[in-house]
C-alpha cells in the first residue's frame, strides 16, 4: 500500500502513479459515503498567505465534514507575518498546535521550505506560480469520474500556461498516463521550458495548437485565467488580456463529449452562457475538492 502517513504533499514530482490512484479510490469512497469521519479528532491548521476562495473553503469543509477541527488565517495581515515574523518561525510555532498544515504562499518554494521545517505534514495549497497539487488531485478525480480512465485521452490546456500553477501540476501528473496534450496559449504565456523538458523526458506526446485545429480531438479542454497578479509589467498583461475565450460559438469546435474544465476563478475566458452546456464541468469540479482533500488529509494524518 502507498505510504502517506506523516508525509508532506508539495509537488506532483514527488508522487507515483500508484499513490495518485490510491488517493482517487479513497476520495471516491468518501464521496459515496463508504468512508466517514476520516478526520475525527484531528486538528488542521489553514495558513493562507495569499487570497483563496475554493481551496481554503473546500479544505475547511472537508475537515469539518469529516469530524475534524480547523483554525488559521485567510489574510497574512491578521498574522505575525505583518510584524515581520519569518515563515520558518510561523511554521515552528503552528506545528505544535495541529496534526497537519495546509498552506498557500505567494513565493515559489515556500511549501517545500515549510515541509523541511515542520514535524507534521504540510500540504501545498499553491506556492506562487509553481505547483498546486491538491487542485490537480480534484482535477484528476473529476476526469476519472467522467471518462473512467485517462489512458488514450486527449487533453487541451488553454490560457496562461506560463504562470498557471494548476497547469504545471496537472501536466506533471498526466505524465503517469498515456495521454496526448495540446497547448493553447499566446506565445508570451507558453509552458515554461523546464516543464517542456520534463514532458519530453517522460515521452509525452504534446504540441502547440488552437481550439479550432484540435477541438474535435479533445476529451477535455482545461482552461485557465490570465494570472494578472504574477505579471511583473502591467503593459505585458494588457497585450494578452482577452486573447482567448470560450463562448457559445467556440463550443462548435468541440466534440459533443468534450468536457470543459477550469480551476476557477474565471474572469472572461469562459462566458456565462457556457455554464448551461452539459459539457461545462467547472463547478462540479470545484465541489470535488471536498472529498479529494478530505481523503488526502485522512491519509497524511494516518486516519485512512
Amino acid at each position: 500500500m502507498p505510504k502517506f502517513k506523516g508525509r508532506s504533499i508539495v509537488s506532483l514530482k514527488d508522487m507515483e502513479k500508484k499513490e495518485i490512484l490510491h488517493l482517487m479510490k479513497k476520495a471516491g469512497e468518501i464521496k459515496s459515503g463508504k468512508l466517514k469521519d476520516v478526520l475525527k479528532g484531528k486538528v488542521i491548521a489553514s495558513l493562507f498567505f495569499e487570497p483563496s476562495t475554493r481551496t481554503r473553503l473546500s479544505f475547511e469543509s472537508a475537515v469539518l465534514g469529516q469530524g475534524g477541527s480547523v483554525f488559521g488565517f485567510a489574510d497574512p495581515g491578521a498574522s505575525s507575518a505583518k510584524k515581520g515574523e519569518s515563515l520558518s518561525d510561523t511554521i515552528k510555532n503552528v506545528m505544535g498546535y495541529c496534526d497537519a498544515i495546509v498552506m498557500r504562499h505567494f513565493i515559489e518554494g515556500a511549501a517545500r521550505r515549510a515541509a523541511e521545517i515542520s514535524t507534521v505534514p504540510v500540504v501545498n495549497g499553491g506556492d506562487g506560480a509553481n505547483q498546486h497539487p491538491t487542485q490537480t488531485f480534484l482535477d484528476l478525480f473529476t476526469m476519472f469520474e467522467k471518462k473512467g480512465s485517462l489512458d488514450g485521452k486527449v487533453i487541451g490546456m488553454m490560457g496562461d500556461l506560463k504562470y498557471g500553477r494548476t497547469i504545471h501540476s496537472l501536466a506533471m501528473a498526466l505524465t503517469h498516463f498515456d495521454v496526448k496534450l495540446h497547448f493553447i496559449s499566446p506565445k508570451q504565456l507558453s509552458v515554461p521550458e523546464h516543464y517542456i523538458e520534463y514532458l519530453k523526458e517522460k515521452k509525452i506526446d504534446f504540441q502547440e495548437s488552437s481550439v479550432e485545429t484540435c477541438g474535435k480531438e479533445l476529451d477535455f479542454l482545461y482552461c485557465t485565467r490570465l494570472q494578472k497578479e504574477r505579471f511583473f509589467d502591467p503593459m505585458e498583461y494588457e497585450k494578452v488580456a482577452g486573447s482567448y475565450r470560450i463562448d457559445k460559438e467556440a463550443l462548435e469546435y468541440l466534440k459533443a463529449d468534450t468536457y470543459i474544465m477550469h480551476p476557477l476563478p474565471r474572469v472572461d475566458e469562459i462566458t456565462v452562457e457556457v455554464d448551461d452546456d452539459p459539457r461545462a464541468l467547472y463547478f462540479e469540479q470545484a465541489h470535488n475538492g471536498v472529498p479529494t482533500r478530505a481523503a488526502l488529509l485522512g491519509l497524511v494524518t494516518g486516519r485512512i
